[in-house]
């Protein structure tokens, strides 16, 4: 009696279906929640954000299923709002920690806020985002403050980084909001590490991709 050859796929295609059902689940994994979706808690925030900018940002679209998350996210804007920083520096150390963490979002969100809400000049802007010296000494002493607050978890007590900070005119209540704002990003990268956050169409013109050493490894 006559048998068929071996077919070497045969293996190949029974695992098929599993690898279909296994990358459904990783795409699935987060979701990007809208007004009518999104939890109770979460739904005030993203009304909120939708009247004010327009719409939703896909990082609230995503932090929307944790409501504390979410209200924490937004909580520690407002304090660094509130801090000793003018807007522009707190822009610069949000790009600037968002670069040495290598989130693509983040980077690409806060160089849009920045240029186009904040008015932060766009040397200014491409300078952070391409890892390079700024040409205010007193902002590049920020930036590389918060670089190497994220760089070095936070020890920089004896650092060269903390004394050119305060060299540059910044003090001790600064350097304590440095790590407000270091604890805002990296919840926000984390995050968007975890979640692979989409870039929404409004930042797209500012969509960055890391060029050098970053603190976070994998992307």
């Amino acid at each position: 009696m006559e048998t068929s050859p071996p077919n070497p796929d045969n293996g190949f295609q029974q695992l098929v279906p599993l690898l279909n059902q296994f990358q459904e689940i990783i795409v699935s994994t987060f979701k990007l929640h809208t007004i009518g979706s999104a939890p109770a808690a979460s739904a005030p925030i993203l009304e909120e954000a939708n009247k004010g900018l327009g719409f939703i940002p896909n990082l609230y679209a995503n932090l929307a299923e944790s409501p504390s998350t979410l209200k924490a996210y937004k909580q520690l804007g407002a304090l660094l709002e509130q801090s000793a920083f003018t807007p522009e520096e707190q822009q610069v150390i949000l790009i600037a920690v968002s670069v040495e963490n290598n989130c693509s979002y983040c980077v690409a969100a806060h160089s849009f806020i920045a240029k186009n809400m904040v008015n932060v000049a766009g040397e200014v802007v491409a300078a952070l985002r391409n890892d390079q010296a700024l040409s205010s000494p007193k902002l590049n002493a920020l930036s590389l403050f918060a670089k190497a607050v994220v760089r070095e978890r936070g020890w920089v007590a004896d650092s060269q980084a903390l004394k050119d900070f305060f060299a540059a005119g910044y003090g001790r209540q600064h350097a304590l909001e440095v790590v407000l704002g270091v604890t805002m990003k990296t919840l926000s990268n984390y995050a968007n590490h975890l979640m692979d956050t989409p870039l929404d169409v409004v930042f797209a013109s500012e969509e960055w991709e890391a060029t050098s050493k970053a603190a976070c490894c994998g992307h």
